[in-house]
């Protein structure tokens, strides 16, 4: 059951999955940036309905 071909884990570094392919490294950033900026704009549209709620 054991058909892994990696036998020993001594001296591994690193595992890069996507380091060769440019196009899955922009939409891993692009899909990070996303996630960040639709943070913020939600953060400061709940700010900005809490304040109106408590003038």
């Amino acid at each position: 059951m054991n058909s892994s071909p990696i036998t020993t884990w001594e001296g591994a570094e690193a595992y890069f999955t996507f380091a060769d392919s440019p196009t899955a490294m922009m939409v891993i950033l692009a899909l990070a940036v996303a996630a960040t900026v639709g943070a913020v704009v939600a953060s400061v549209l709940h700010e900005n309905h809490t304040y109106i709620d408590y003038k």
